[in-house]
């Protein structure tokens, strides 16, 4: 299965069910006012000083090492690899999302430290290397063993959670940052513009217009 056609079939599903439900409570037109775009430079009037002040300290704590981050590089990129539509995770900077996560969210250090370590050691035993150093094929059949739980042997469990922990984390990073928005081909709402449901969506969904 593409993951990334999957994901992107039920963004369009649930932005067109939204979109469904406000036109049938608001039938009729209504003259949108453009906004002015907000000026380079200014801040977001959407976060408090505070809450700004906190995301930039978290952004330049490290807890991963070197090597750490290297093997998470090495990982995300099995992941989300590069395709002809987009990046790959790490183009997404989807290693530093994860910095940024366990910095903010404490509770994934040592689950994501312990599986790093957990996996070197796995590819010390098998190649007589650590992941990061291994071959391209013996990466993926190390990731192999632990990236689909219902095959994988008992011994993998601690594998297995860690590969699911970093699945995880890897997909939220890559499709909340502006290279996933794209390629799934969100776009959000337009404050300033509504044309209505595009008809291809309505036509996906069994609608002739929005009004059924």
């Amino acid at each position: 299965m593409n993951r990334r056609e999957s994901l992107r079939t039920l963004a369009i599903g649930a932005a067109a069910t939204g979109l469904l439900l406000d036109a049938s409570c608001k039938p009729g037109t209504q003259k949108i006012t453009e906004a002015a775009p907000p000026k380079e430079g200014a801040p977001d009037p959407s976060r408090l000083p505070n809450e700004i002040a906190r995301d930039k300290k978290l952004s330049e704590e490290k807890f991963f090492t070197d090597h750490e981050l290297a093997t998470i590089t090495v990982l995300v990129d099995i992941i989300i690899p590069k395709d002809e539509k987009s990046g790959s995770a790490s183009d997404a900077k989807v290693p530093e999302f994860i910095e940024f996560i366990v910095n903010d969210m404490p509770e994934h250090q040592t689950p994501l430290r312990g599986g790093l370590r957990w996996l070197d050691v796995q590819c010390l035993n098998r190649y007589n290397t650590t992941f990061r150093e291994a071959s391209n094929q013996q990466q993926i059949d190390m990731v192999t063993l632990i990236a689909y739980p219902k095959k994988a042997k008992p011994e993998m469990a601690q594998g297995v959670a860690f590969f699911s922990r970093m699945r995880d984390l890897t997909a939220t990073g890559f499709f909340t940052s502006e290279m996933g928005v794209k390629d799934i081909g969100y776009v959000g709402n337009s404050p300033t513009i509504w044309t209505g449901v595009p008809a291809d969506v309505l036509k996906a969904h069994g609608f002739d217009s929005v009004w059924g």
